[in-house]
């Protein structure tokens, strides 16, 4: 893959990184053949889609995993209108190229705006040297081997508190997530491509262009803004949120935003800052004549207004029904570099005790972050409401030493995941299971 400078060997769903982009009306059946041509074992997972169990693509809990050399077929119903993505839900493939952007439209008209935009951001490092799965095991051999290994003794320490990883052990932290990753890699893309080629979005001037954001990073939340312009969110995770106008947005790995914005005439940068990282994602914004940004290029409105999923509020169409809660869960997250283990209420995946629900009760589900990192937390198969009238999501960030309180129906039964999207926190233990009982 050329990924605008540097080429690199990884592994992708066809020849594209992003993958090839997905569209579909709610209601509508879509079925994907997967034909595994990697040298590994891999599965599908449909982020955010409230799909069917046998179809959430988690080898071990909803599928057997889709041997080198072998094809499964997905096939479900899209039941709500939204942006979504698909990744391997296999040990740490998603840090590869294995991601591509699901749309489903809805049924009743596209909206009112004039030009849409998919924005896909990721972290990058696969074919620089390392693979995810070598820095996944990076990690773990450098925690156990203390100084004499390279890193610092960090034995007892809850990460955030050192910050570092495989990257000259920078102390990545950010005043609004804490620590902020274990990883400082050295690319951030925005479709693709890094920025010193970047894309090229156009449109004209005084069109409303409605930019569909996507987090398929892995390791990085990202503070993304449009020089020059402000922007109007009107949806999270694919569900419409109250229109809120600001400076920059925020989005955990993970999450997806929908936002507005109206053109000015020029040329400006759409910047993805890596929060608390070194390093950004950029694209060109082209709606007239005007000399392309610099790759390093600094806009103000990364330094203004920042919102977080947790500042939205649902739209009306979007607000669960009002009703008492019949079952209440607590999700302690905790976990330290030394040894690299990432837990939920103590206990690690396959270890950690699933979480009972009965079809039909309202649940809440209480995550209270117990470390000095943010923790973006997703449910599979299900939507939720954050608590007291918070918005409509599937991911949500969990800053540290912060509770988030979120509320969903109980309205598909099966065995279901819930974990950090931090892929490196999931696979070293942050995921339990939220399963469902038969009724006494």
């Amino acid at each position: 893959m050329d990924l605008g400078g540097p080429t690199v060997t990884t592994w992708a769903y066809g020849d594209t990184v992003p993958g090839p982009l997905l569209r579909a009306t709610a209601g509508d059946v879509l079925r994907v053949d997967v034909d595994n041509q990697l040298p590994d074992a891999t599965s599908v997972h449909w982020h955010g889609i409230a799909l069917r169990n046998d179809m959430d693509g988690v080898p071990g809990m909803t599928q057997d995993p889709i041997p080198a050399g072998g094809t499964f077929r997905y096939e479900f119903t899209v039941p709500d209108p939204g942006t979504y993505f698909y990744h391997p839900h296999s040990g740490v493939q998603l840090d590869r190229g294995l991601y591509g952007v699901l749309i489903v439209d809805s049924p009743h008209g596209r909206g009112q705006y004039d030009a849409e935009w998919v924005v896909v951001l990721d972290d990058w490092v696969d074919g620089t040297g390392r693979t995810p799965d070598q820095i996944l095991a990076e990690l773990q051999q450098a925690s156990e081997d203390g100084p004499s290994g390279g890193m610092h003794d960090m034995e007892g320490m809850d990460h955030g508190s050192m910050g570092g990883s495989m990257g000259g052990m920078e102390a990545m932290q950010s005043p609004l997530l804490g620590g902020a990753g274990d990883i400082a890699y050295p690319h951030y893309l925005l479709n693709g491509r890094t920025p010193a080629d970047p894309v090229t979005l156009s449109a004209k001037p005084g069109q409303r262009v409605r930019i569909r954001f996507v987090n398929a990073g892995s390791d990085t939340a990202f503070r993304v803004a449009v020089g020059g312009h402000r922007m109007t969110v009107t949806h999270s995770d694919g569900f419409p949120t109250m229109p809120v106008p600001t400076d920059a947005l925020l989005i955990g790995m993970g999450e997806r935003f929908d936002v507005l914005v109206t053109l000015g005439n020029g040329v400006f940068p759409l910047v993805a800052s890596a929060e608390g990282k070194k390093g950004q994602a950029l694209a060109v914004i082209r709606s007239g004549a005007g000399r392309p940004p610099a790759a390093d290029v600094r806009i103000r409105e990364l330094a203004g207004q920042v919102l977080l999923g947790t500042d939205l509020a649902p739209a009306e169409s979007a607000r669960l029904d009002r009703r008492s809660t019949d079952r209440r869960h607590d999700l302690a997250l905790g976990g330290t570099m030394a040894p690299y283990r990432w837990t939920i209420n103590a206990k690690t995946f396959p270890d950690s005790e699933p979480l009972q629900l009965v079809q039909g009760e309202r649940v809440r589900l209480r995550f209270l972050n117990q470390s000095m990192m943010f923790h973006p937390m997703h449910v599979h198969g299900h939507t939720f409401a954050l608590a007291e009238g918070g918005a409509r999501k599937d991911t949500v960030i969990v800053r540290p030493m912060q509770t988030v309180e979120v509320d969903l129906e109980a309205d598909n039964p099966g065995q279901w995941a819930a974990h950090c999207h931090n892929i490196y926190h999931a696979e070293a233990g942050m995921m339990t299971t939220l399963s469902y009982q038969a009724k006494d």
